[in-house]
């Protein structure tokens, strides 16, 4: 669940196809996300998920910000 919801989010704010989303896509290369791409995806993240991302940088790939959503749940 966590997953799709955060795909959902990747995918609205990159216009990516949802499929192409993946736990192992790195959202900068693989999508082309630039810093402020970045910035909105983790801002809805935290804001989806009631958490805060004290180190953005950490969240590299799809799965990064899984499993942080999922260890500060």
């Amino acid at each position: 669940m966590v997953f799709e919801k955060i795909r959902e989010i990747i995918a609205e704010q990159t216009g990516k196809d949802i499929e192409e989303i993946t736990l192992e896509t790195n959202v900068k290369e693989d999508l082309d996300a630039d810093s402020l791409d970045l910035f909105q995806i983790i801002n809805d993240i935290e804001d989806e998920f009631d958490v805060s991302v004290e180190n953005p940088e950490a969240i590299v790939t799809v799965k990064d910000a899984v499993d942080f959503v999922e260890s500060h749940k």
